[in-house]
């Protein structure tokens, strides 16, 4: 227990070491920030405007996870709530709602798949990796709840071992070693991936006890929209189910995106212009150093980009060139997609650059020879700048650039936030008690 706690404390600690660091390189008067805070903190959630549509996505638990991403992919949202697909009318949303499911936790199972898929296919042959016994097992071992890499390990060897019984993968050698198995890996582990069980089976609600990314923390009509911005910004989470009082249903789903785009609207009025006519530079945007920025070079490989991506928990990367780092495009987390829903990717896998993959996609989904540019700044344009390229663009992310296209900073929908608001004295912590802790090492 008390090595919980410190794991707990910790995270709490480093997440406000990091808006304390923001807010030190802010630069509005005190008289404005106060200002700001006291208007947010007046505006009801219920005032915000509802998702395009009027209805929130959800998916049910129970969704395989090829149709979670087409349902993702086709909606173009990057996340959504999931729902227990055996909840009552009458269940409260502690009940109905098991968890938030996005592009985060999917690429976590498919990297995890993927590299456990070539080290079974490495085996060489059903014995090695145990059809028999070893699928029993590993369903075996989702039954009693096991989750993450020993689960994951489990149905990858069962799966992939039914594929080498089934001659999937033997008549291309693979097999032999490790370095076969992995440059030969992405056409046989597409097909063990959609075709074989126990992954074509495999669920959302499978992969979200094993890769908890988004934690699932609903606000109610009648809390503040400051609440709303804190939650987005200080406490990183990319999205706030709203909730109405004693019903069990989702009736907002508030995203960064979302609230960057309602800031995009408030061109004209005082405080907003007051704000957007600064230069991000004056307001301590980047709030990240050039040597923080984590990219991608464009001759390495796919892979490594989506690793990078998992590893450093951040939803993007831009893709350099050269020493100086000179931008040429971008990677999302959310392009994973591509190698579920387009097959063709999937063929040449494991030796996939991250240009080829950038102009794969382009001949797949628009004009061939059309690579869209990356979005990007410089250190004296102004925060309104900044606003209208993300909530125009729809993105993320704008990279900073300077000289002759060199990246040197990053500002995310959560850096724009945050310039906005800070937290009064445990703000957060009045209204939700511990659950704000609690939602920072789920």
């Amino acid at each position: 227990m008390e090595q919980g706690k410190e794991v707990k404390y910790s995270a709490l600690s480093n997440c406000e070491s990091y808006f304390e660091r923001i807010q030190s390189t802010k630069k509005l008067p005190k008289y404005l920030q106060e200002t700001l805070n006291d208007a947010f903190s007046r505006i009801p959630v219920s005032s915000f405007p509802g998702v395009p549509g009027g209805r929130v996505i959800e998916i049910p638990a129970d969704t395989t996870i090829a149709n979670a991403v087409k349902i993702l992919s086709e909606c173009n949202i990057l996340s959504a709530p999931v729902v227990n697909p055996n909840a009552k009318a009458n269940m409260n949303w502690r009940e109905r709602y098991i968890g938030i499911v996005d592009y985060s936790a999917i690429i976590l199972w498919v990297l995890e798949s993927a590299e456990l898929a070539a080290a079974a296919l490495s085996a060489g042959s059903a014995t090695a990796v145990g059809v028999g016994a070893g699928a029993v097992g590993a369903l075996g071992a989702l039954a009693l709840g096991a989750t993450g890499p020993i689960a994951v390990a489990g149905i990858a060897a069962a799966a992939v071992g039914a594929a080498v019984a089934g001659g999937v993968a033997v008549d291309k050698g693979i097999g032999k070693d490790a370095p076969t198995a992995a440059d030969n890996l992405g056409e046989d582990f597409y097909k063990v991936l959609l075709q074989e069980e126990p992954f074509k089976s495999t669920t959302v609600e499978m992969i979200l006890k094993s890769y908890r990314w988004a934690p699932f923390l609903p606000v109610t009509l009648d809390n503040s929209m400051l609440c709303v911005l804190l939650l987005l910004s200080k406490y990183r989470l990319r999205n706030v189910p709203v909730i109405e009082s004693g019903k069990p249903e989702i009736k907002n789903y508030i995203t960064q995106s979302a609230v960057v785009q309602g800031l995009e609207r408030c061109k004209g009025r005082d405080w907003f212009d007051c704000i957007a006519a600064r230069p991000i530079s004056d307001l301590g945007l980047p709030f990240v150093s050039c040597k923080e920025v984590i990219s991608i070079q464009s001759n390495e490989l796919i892979l490594e980009a989506f690793k990078q991506m998992r590893e450093n928990h951040i939803g993007g990367l831009p893709v350099v060139e050269g020493p100086k780092k000179r931008i040429v495009g971008n990677i999302s987390i959310r392009d994973i997609r591509y190698l579920l829903l387009k097959p063709e990717l999937f063929s040449n896998f494991r030796k996939l650059t991250v240009m080829d993959f950038i102009k794969t996609v382009v001949t797949l989904t628009q004009d061939v020879g059309k690579l869209a540019p990356p979005i990007t700044c410089r250190l004296d344009s102004t925060l309104g700048f900044v606003i209208h390229s993300l909530a125009s663009k729809s993105v993320h992310r704008i990279y900073v650039v300077a000289g002759d296209e060199e990246v040197v900073g990053v500002i995310t929908l959560r850096d724009v936030i945050s310039c906005f608001i800070f937290e009064p004295p445990n703000y957060i912590i009045n209204h939700f008690g511990f659950s704000a802790e609690e939602m920072l090492n789920q």
